[in-house]
């Protein structure tokens, strides 16, 4: 039985686990002009030094994917190691 793989970020003493919510609000600083300041709220990080520490921390390829394929493979993931375990 395998372990669920996790993606997370740490900041300062904080921990971010990578999902849908997360990817939405980077969805959201990619694409737009959401300050630092705006992206460390709605993470819930203290200031925009804590959100310039994330950013500069998540892997790139996370910045551009999407929270709905995130969402598909996560599933997928657990459906086989459901179909692995009954077999």
């Amino acid at each position: 039985m395998s372990e669920e793989k996790v993606y997370s970020v740490k900041v300062g003493d904080k921990e971010i686990v990578i999902e849908e919510e997360v990817l939405e609000v980077l969805r959201e600083y990619v694409h737009t002009e959401m300050s630092l300041e705006d992206l460390s709220k709605e993470l819930g990080l203290s200031d925009w030094r804590e959100g310039y520490e994330f950013i500069r921390n998540v892997p790139a390829w996370i910045l551009w994917i999407q929270p709905t394929l995130w969402k598909t493979v996560k599933s997928m993931r657990r459906a086989s190691e459901e179909v692995s375990r009954k077999a």
